[in-house]
């Protein structure tokens, strides 16, 4: 499938929103990829700024602050041109940000289920939303808060365990290019 010939230009950014492990920033950097776009990941540019791991921010300054500093960058990123950007599994909950997001570009949302997150988060020790007693129970918690805001997405892309990330990808450019808001056609 030759994406890039049939598509001419990303009209406003698609901003990869989901629970951790979701597969936002993979398949974010295959859509920009194949786009030929720009990817931006906004967890990776508040690290930049802060010079500490998200962990380490946690840690030090509290949620709270994160999610101002995440606010920002995102507000940041949106007038940029147009790119795929990744945001942390916690960004779309605030409504600050949906607006954002919603009046500049276009949100999806890689929708998996618990246990394909579950498989693919849980050896990893970047989450600090998941160092807990019970790591797993704290995993299914929050996705069943966040899966309201999710569903409030633009658009919606199931993943499943046989997907590749460049089948992912696919799936999301085929979602995009149903908006010809999003995506200019040849």
């Amino acid at each position: 499938m030759q994406i890039r010939e049939k598509l001419v230009r990303l009209k406003k950014t698609a901003v990869m929103v989901g629970m951790m492990g979701a597969g936002k920033t993979a398949v974010g950097t295959a859509v920009a990829r194949l786009l030929g776009v720009p990817f931006r990941d906004s967890d990776e540019e508040i690290v930049r700024a802060a010079d500490r791991s998200i962990a380490e921010i946690f840690e030090r300054d509290g949620e709270p602050f994160f999610r101002a500093r995440e606010t920002e960058v995102i507000a940041r990123l949106l007038t940029s041109e147009p790119c795929i950007l990744s945001t942390g599994g916690g960004a779309f909950l605030a409504e600050a940000n949906r607006a954002l997001i919603a009046s500049k570009g276009v949100s999806v949302w890689l929708r998996a289920d618990l246990d394909l997150l579950w498989q693919r988060v849980r050896h990893k020790t970047t989450r600090p939303l998941l160092r807990t007693a019970n790591p797993r129970e704290t995993l299914r918690g929050l996705y069943e808060a966040r899966l309201p805001f999710y569903q409030l997405a633009d658009i919606a892309v199931q993943s499943a365990p046989d997907l590749s990330v460049d089948d992912m990808a696919r799936r999301v450019v085929e979602a995009l290019a149903t908006r010809p808001d999003v995506l200019e056609r040849d």
